[in-house]
């Protein structure tokens, strides 16, 4: 009986699991239904810069084929063009580069490291969604003193943590 009653369970809690597999899920905007580190957010110059210090935490989000969620933890840049800001990512060849090749969207989620005297957690940073650049002239501009191989994303909204 113990047995049946802790399958019936773990059914029960992968149903609603499955069931929002099939449906698409706006993860960036509702991820939460308040900004509770609203006044920590990182924007503009103070988040690239702050990415750029290649410190905190890093991790890139991307949707595979079958439409569950890839997240991995990549060491990305941000940099600025003409008063806009492009992410900057260099990935080999792995799953999430094919669905950043195959979609052309994702997220990236940046956390500062806690400040001494602050929280004992990571409170300041972002989550930043990004999209495949379509003008070529954009690209160009952006490849010029990168590293070879490196991809360069719009970034199209930004978002405090939680």
């Amino acid at each position: 009986m113990k047995k049946f009653i802790a399958l019936l369970l773990c059914l029960l809690m992968v149903l609603p699991v499955a069931a929002l597999a099939e449906e698409t899920v706006d993860v960036f905007t509702s991820a939460s239904t308040a900004n509770y580190y609203g006044a920590y957010g990182l924007t503009g110059d103070d988040l690239m810069n702050a990415v750029n210090s290649q410190s905190g935490c890093y991790i890139v989000c991307t949707t595979n084929p079958d439409g569950s969620p890839n997240a991995g933890y990549f060491i990305f840049a941000i940099k600025k063009l003409d008063d806009k800001y492009y992410l900057q990512l260099g990935l080999a060849p792995n799953q999430s580069l094919a669905n950043l090749n195959a979609n052309g969207e994702g997220l990236a989620v940046y956390a500062a490291n806690p400040v001494e005297g602050g929280k004992d957690y990571a409170v300041s940073g972002a989550r930043i969604r990004f999209v495949a650049i379509q003008d070529q002239a954009i690209l160009d501009a952006l490849l010029v003193d990168a590293r070879q191989g490196a991809l360069f994303f719009e970034i199209v909204d930004v978002q405090p943590l939680g």
